[in-house]
């Protein structure tokens, strides 16, 4: 009996031996992924508040922008600060300019760096090398340490206080960090389709229009998302080579809302949102096809 009632414990044993670690393994998994999503909630919330208050804000009057609760009651809500954005601020303009810089500057970027990118990615000449290395050590030096002689070249050639001057800007401060994007991502397209291509008789232009860019096509938009972002919110160089209100870009107007001694900061607030709509739109429209641009160059074919 003794001996019985010992296996009999053993196979009681048994299932507790081995099921034990399986069930403090998942309860530790379960445990770190409780954790993570908390971080995340924490990170999530600390990155919507600024946003929300913006936007909170900016349906507000001026005398109540620090005052009462954080959420307005329905009868407390105005979009007279919008209103004056477009009549007072002169927001609407600062739209128009930053339109049609953005837009002008993407063009020229993409124009030159998908045809930089292709040449060093497929092309050996003399001094390739050290081009690629000169091209890269321009991205080591800050804007700042150039915006003098900038300046003084921009007023050189009759172009200061004008669009065209800082579309040229933006576009010659773009152009190599855009340039070696797409030649990373030029090198990670396999190479066996051009030559397949120019084997059929295709000449190096239609192998570069009809082959080798549809499938650099994600990351053109990718880069297209970039330059749109640092063009729309360039301030430094907007505000340093234009003076005349009616040449303003949106971010100097946004910041000639700032006063010495007091700011409307419902006003500040609307112009602020109304900077950030042409980015949520680009964004919802483009998501699936800017994250894959983003994970394009993981692969190499």
């Amino acid at each position: 009996m003794a001996l019985l009632s010992g296996q009999a414990v053993d196979r009681l044993a048994v299932p507790r031996i081995l099921v034990g670690p399986k069930t403090r393994s998942h309860v530790k998994r379960r445990a770190a992924r409780c954790g993570v999503y908390v971080v995340l909630t924490v990170a999530a919330v600390l990155c919507v508040f600024p946003i929300l208050w913006v936007i909170l804000t900016s349906l507000r009057t001026a005398d109540s922008a620090f005052g009462g609760s954080f959420i307005p009651s329905w009868t407390e809500w105005t979009p007279i600060a919008y209103l004056h954005a477009f009549t007072q601020a002169g927001v609407g303009g600062g739209l128009v300019n930053s339109l049609l810089v953005t837009a002008c500057t993407i063009c020229l970027v993409l124009f030159v760096a998908v045809l930089g990118g292709y040449g060093f990615a497929r092309f050996a000449f003399r001094g390739v090398r050290l081009l690629y290395l000169l091209i890269v050590s321009t991205l080591m030096i800050p804007i700042a340490a150039i915006l003098i002689p900038l300046f003084l070249e921009i007023k050189t050639f009759h172009l200061l206080n004008s669009l065209p001057g800082l579309i040229l800007i933006y576009t010659a401060t773009s152009v190599p960090f855009a340039v070696i994007l797409m030649r990373g991502f030029f090198q990670r397209t396999p190479g066996e389709l051009a030559d397949a291509a120019r084997i059929d008789g295709a000449t190096e232009w239609a192998v570069f229009l009809q082959v080798m860019l549809p499938l650099v096509r994600p990351a053109i938009l990718t880069l297209a998302v970039f330059q749109f972002l640092f063009s729309w919110n360039e301030f430094l160089l907007a505000e340093t080579f234009l003076s005349s209100p009616s040449k303003l870009t949106l971010q100097p107007r946004i910041y000639a809302i700032v006063g010495m001694y007091s700011t409307n900061w419902p006003l500040l607030c609307a112009s602020l949102v109304i900077s950030m709509v042409p980015i949520v739109i680009l964004y919802a429209l483009i998501q699936r096809k800017f994250v894959a641009g983003l994970t394009a160059g993981a692969l190499r074919g």
